[in-house]
């Protein structure tokens, strides 16, 4: 066998694994199910003269999809985020202030979404985006916040009480985008630790409020004390709620009939024949000087490597006769293995065999003398 050839089998014994390892991708692929959680900011309520804000709160996710092998990804997904009222600010003109104090209350959203999401294959990690619609319910629980107030300029005070209510559920159309990162768990096939960015927003909501002001001016003149009647505000505001929320959730997701990435095997090599050439006079079988130093360096090559076989095979030119040549050729294989033997080779590793004038070195016609066709090839396998 030639190097060439021994090359080419190699290559072939390793192609079924490399496709093998080629066609595992750690992409979705079938039904899986997600589950998040993490922090939500909610973005200002405003009214005309009245505007809400919240605290950072927190924001949960689950869903079931579908991903279809080549990084596509279609998943329902039921959502829940909560944030407490921070602040609550009045700008009318007879209200002005700063914020109001003992404020209370929440804004809860919870809805369905239909996503479509695209993996990204990097080996290691898997990002993605995602775009999805659907519709959320938007509820405002018992927020408000009441104090007194007291004002004093020009020798004119002012005191009395301002309050801010607002409340009720809306629901509409909504809509987000996702930026993520998976981590498939490779001792875990089909679980993956998630990171992810998403903004959702709904089309714009009314919600109900009230605006509720009472008070009186005390003033002092030439020695008396003016104090004006009691008088009484109450207006009825309009909240636009865009519900604007940022979320960041961290996560697990769990692809079902997923299996371990094959590992590739290491590829056994087929080792490379050696040949050593034994050459002869023209119609002898006995070995010269040379032939003995060639039969004694295949066998020192046969120590230093690792040799299953050791193939002697004997041939002629095509002078004479094919039924001559043979015999002639299996001398010569025969004279050339008890030299091997001699020089410390078992018996039983050497096939010795005779081809008369088939397999010629040098093509020739019949009947001619070709001395490196007169040969014993060694071949160490």
């Amino acid at each position: 066998m030639t190097f060439k050839t021994a090359l080419l089998a190699a290559t072939l014994l390793a192609l079924p694994v490399a496709v093998e390892a080629q066609s595992w991708d750690p992409r979705v692929q079938g039904i899986y199910v997600g589950a998040g959680a993490g922090a939500n900011y909610l973005q200002d309520a405003e009214a005309d003269r009245t505007s809400v804000s919240f605290n950072w709160g927190w924001a949960g996710v689950m869903s079931v999809g579908y991903g279809f092998g080549n990084g596509l990804r279609l998943e329902v997904e039921g959502s829940y985020r909560h944030n407490d009222v921070d602040s609550i600010r009045y700008t009318g003109a007879r209200f002005n202030g700063p914020d109001i104090q003992n404020v209370t209350g929440d804004a809860t959203s919870y809805g369905a979404m239909l996503n479509l999401l695209y993996d990204f294959n990097l080996g290691g990690v898997m990002p993605y985006i995602g775009v999805g619609a659907g519709y959320v319910w938007h509820d405002y629980g018992s927020v408000g916040g009441r104090d007194s107030f007291s004002s004093a300029q020009n020798g004119f005070t002012t005191t009395g009480t301002r309050s801010v209510t607002v409340g009720g559920t809306n629901g509409a159309f909504a809509y987000q985008a996702i930026l993520g990162l998976a981590v498939p768990i490779a001792s875990v096939p089909g679980l993956a630790l998630t990171a992810e960015g998403r903004f959702m927003g709904t089309a714009s909501q009314d919600i109900d409020g009230r605006v509720d002001y009472t008070g009186s001016t005390t003033a002092r003149f030439a020695g008396q004390t003016f104090t004006s009647p009691t008088s009484t505000l109450r207006e009825a505001v309009k909240f636009s709620a865009d519900n604007y929320n940022w979320s960041l959730l961290f996560g697990v997701r769990y692809n079902f009939g997923r299996t371990a990435a094959p590992v590739a095997a290491p590829v056994a090599v087929a080792p490379v024949a050696r040949t050593f050439l034994v050459f002869f006079d023209w119609n002898r079988d006995n070995l010269t000087d040379r032939a003995r130093q060639i039969i004694s360096e295949a066998a020192q090559a046969r120590t230093r490597q690792a040799v299953t076989r050791i193939e002697v095979n004997g041939y002629t030119d095509t002078s004479g006769s094919p039924t001559y040549n043979q015999g002639l050729s299996v001398r010569r294989a025969n004279n050339v293995a008890a030299e091997l033997v001699r020089l410390g080779v078992p018996r039983g590793e050497i096939v010795a065999r005779g081809f008369g004038e088939t397999n010629l070195l040098v093509p020739t016609p019949d009947n001619t003398r070709e001395p490196q066709n007169r040969r014993v090839e060694i071949i160490l396998r």
